[in-house]
């Protein structure tokens, strides 16, 4: 390591301001700093150094997402040698879902942090870290059979027009990873829901052909409840029953990274014990979450109002939006108060958009983005009404008796 930092440090001065590139200025300080700590301190003033940071903050979530991810690119092919009915083994498996993969996660940092840079380099600022999670998200909350020219389309315009026209990293209103989705379902619906769009049926370089078995259905246990008109059993790719324990385990059609709730645990535990995610906003959500289904339960006869509390949070994509994507630190709230607000108010519609909406079974999406866009409300609402509060308690302080009686001296 100190050959390659003694070696930075002689090809630093080329990409700096005179420098014959230092037009990259802003590609060689990115690569700098996510290979080393910049030795940079603070000269004069007060200033407080903390070891948390923007970038040690993303290298957190990227492990948290890890399980997800590996387990996604297997379970990426689980489908598909059981769409085709065949067992090739764990490794083969694992291969054709990294093959998968791979190609939808080159795209999205490709074309997010090339716009990213392009847009630092005309600033003339650092490139952010944002982007290290908003670009491993992405793969994480599509269909495995988006093609790449749709997902590259859509990623530019989630980071040119939901990130960059704000000011960039920490000034966005909304979830960069998800207006990417929102992007694909309402210009590409037909994209993003069906049968065949969560299971890759193709091979990949020699790997994977076959012909579809005759029962094969791709349909997700929710698109499963949204098409029924009576009580529905779910059931995997050929039509056998599933389980809690394939739901929760992630052996179900699905977005890449959503599918398996023992992975989202996992990462959730890390965003915790590290203090990057927030317990008062994943816990609101999930209640309001199961609050409302509670109610649909007493009150509906509909096959999705049907559906008990612990099945509707194993399904779809609701334990992924409520670990990795309602807890980011920029578009939710800042005030303790307003994180129970947001989060529940996140899990009540949810769940009303997806027992509500046959034709949209599953609503995290939007229920996150209609929420980020009343976060800084929010905080405004709980600091007025902190503010009120400490005025009333300093007024009944100030004209108390024991203060009438010894504060005129």
């Amino acid at each position: 390591m100190d050959f390659l930092r003694n070696y930075l440090d002689k090809i630093k001065p080329h990409f700096e301001a005179g420098g014959r590139f230092s037009m990259f200025q802003s590609l060689f300080e990115g690569i700098e700093t996510f290979l080393f700590v910049p030795n940079k301190t603070a000269q004069s003033g007060v200033h407080i150094h903390k070891s948390i940071d923007s970038k040690w903050t993303m290298s957190i979530v990227l492990v948290a997402l890890l399980p997800c991810l590996l387990f996604g690119m297997f379970n990426t092919g689980y489908q598909h040698y059981l769409s085709i009915q065949e067992s090739p083994g764990f490794l083969m498996t694992f291969i054709y879902g990294f093959l998968a993969v791979l190609p939808i996660i080159v795209v999205s940092y490709v074309v997010g942090l090339g716009i990213e840079l392009a847009v630092a380099q005309w600033k003339g600022h650092e490139i952010q870290e944002g982007f290290l999670v908003t670009g491993l998200l992405i793969p994480l909350i599509v269909p495995i059979d988006t093609p790449l020219w749709m997902i590259a389309l859509a990623t530019a315009f989630a980071v040119i027009f939901a990130k960059e026209v704000f000011g960039g990293t920490g000034y966005n209103i909304w979830n960069v990873a998800l207006v990417t989705r929102a992007f694909l379902f309402f210009a590409y619906p037909s994209k993003m829901s069906g049968d065949h769009v969560f299971v890759r049926t193709e091979g990949i370089w020699g790997i994977g052909k076959g012909a579809v078995a005759d029962a094969f259905s791709g349909a997700t246990p929710l698109g499963q409840i949204g098409q029924a008109s009576t009580s529905i059993s779910i059931t995997d790719t050929l039509g056998n029953p599933v389980n809690y324990w394939d739901l929760f385990w992630g052996f179900i059609p699905g977005s890449v990274g959503e599918t398996s709730k023992f992975c989202i645990l996992l990462g959730a535990i890390l965003l915790l014990i590290t203090g990057i995610a927030n317990w008062r906003t994943i816990l609101s959500v999930f209640a309001g979450g199961i609050l409302t289904i509670l109610l649909f339960n007493a009150i509906g006869s509909t096959p999705a109002m049907q559906i008990n509390p612990l099945e509707q949070i194993l399904l779809g994509g609701f334990a992924f939006g409520a670990v990795f994507m309602a807890t980011d630190p920029v578009t939710s709230p800042r005030t303790q108060t307003g994180k129970y607000i947001f989060g529940g108010a996140v899990g009540v519609f949810a769940m009303m958009v997806r027992v509500l909406n046959p034709g949209y079974p599953e609503g995290m999406m939007l229920s996150i983005l209609f929420m980020n866009s009343f976060t800084p409300l929010i905080d405004y609402y709980v600091v007025e009404a902190h503010i009120k509060r400490r005025q009333r308690r300093s007024k009944n302080i100030l004209f108390s008796p024991v203060h009438s009686a010894f504060g005129s001296n």
